[in-house]
């Protein structure tokens, strides 16, 4: 007769350490489990069965936020070292490293991507992933011409296509001493002519008999925040991106409403540990944005 198990002796399940790492990094359960393509109820089994397997309390929960316990905070480390293992493991058995590339627009990265690419690592280190940063309107074509395989951007023009992941607040920013001259038309701080947010800014304005004029021209967020932050102008921004200490000038000067961005994902990932880490990009995008 084998002789039964002790609960010490038991082995983790991975999956269930795999949800306690991605809980903890995005600090929801939702992202978590959108990173896994799983419910949320099915996540908090998980970790519930997890905290009984270790005797432990991993996590505090409270309505606003998800928090590591002092336990949690112990266990994280040796979580992150298993699931190397693990994928150590299996690239022994010839899995080998994956690859794959995504092109990310500069509008929606912001804060979230170093955060992502971390989440990826703990995820699964084997797979290593290209990213490229620009706009919405140069990715857009690499992804067609299967140069990129896969690609987060904002929505522009007719285009239906693509699985929408989010929906941001845009506003109009500015630095908190820029003042208006009266007199003067609205100085604007815009990207490149091709880009969809400066056409939809200025076609706001002229539709709201609002006069303006280019004083800064950039070639990236980074750019134009830059330009903002130095009180030369206003320019409209997703939230996501606003230039820290910036606010929104839009309702004190009477600007014209923005719309909704769509943030979009186009993949071609066929690949399911790329597919994996790549839910876990997206995930950590939406997390930035809530």
């Amino acid at each position: 007769m084998s002789q039964k198990m002790e609960p010490t002796q038991r082995p983790l399940d991975l999956d269930a350490v795999q949800a306690f790492v991605l809980v903890a990094d995005m600090q929801s359960f939702t992202r978590a489990a959108e990173a896994l393509y799983t419910t949320q109820s099915a996540i908090s089994l998980k970790l519930k069965k997890l905290e009984q397997r270790l005797g432990r309390r991993l996590l505090e929960r409270t309505p606003r936020q998800v928090r590591l316990s002092a336990e949690g905070q112990q266990f994280l480390p040796a979580a992150r070292e298993l699931l190397a293992a693990h994928e150590r493991a299996l690239e022994q058995l010839d899995q080998g490293p994956v690859r794959f590339s995504v092109g990310i627009s500069d509008h929606v990265a912001g804060a979230s991507l170093p955060r992502a690419l971390a989440q990826v690592h703990a995820l699964d280190p084997g797979v290593v992933v290209e990213v490229r940063v620009a706009s919405s309107h140069d990715l857009m074509p690499l992804y067609e011409r299967g140069e990129l395989d896969a690609v987060i951007v904002r929505r522009d023009g007719e285009r239906s296509d693509g699985e929408l992941i989010q929906e941001e607040r845009m506003g109009w920013f500015a630095a908190p001493q820029w003042q208006p001259r009266a007199g003067e038309p609205l100085r604007l701080a815009t990207f490149s002519p091709s880009c969809g947010i400066r056409e939809l800014a200025v076609r706001r304005l002229e539709d709201a008999g609002i006069p303006w004029i280019e004083v800064f021209v950039g070639g990236g967020v980074h750019a134009v925040a830059a330009a903002v932050t130095a009180g030369l102008a206003v320019t409209a921004l997703l939230y996501r991106v606003k230039p820290a200490g910036a606010i929104d000038v839009g309702k004190s000067m009477k600007l014209p409403s923005l719309p909704l961005a769509q943030v979009m994902l186009h993949t071609s990932v066929r690949d399911t540990r790329a597919q994996g880490v790549l839910r876990t990009v997206v995930a950590a995008m939406k997390n930035d944005g809530r």
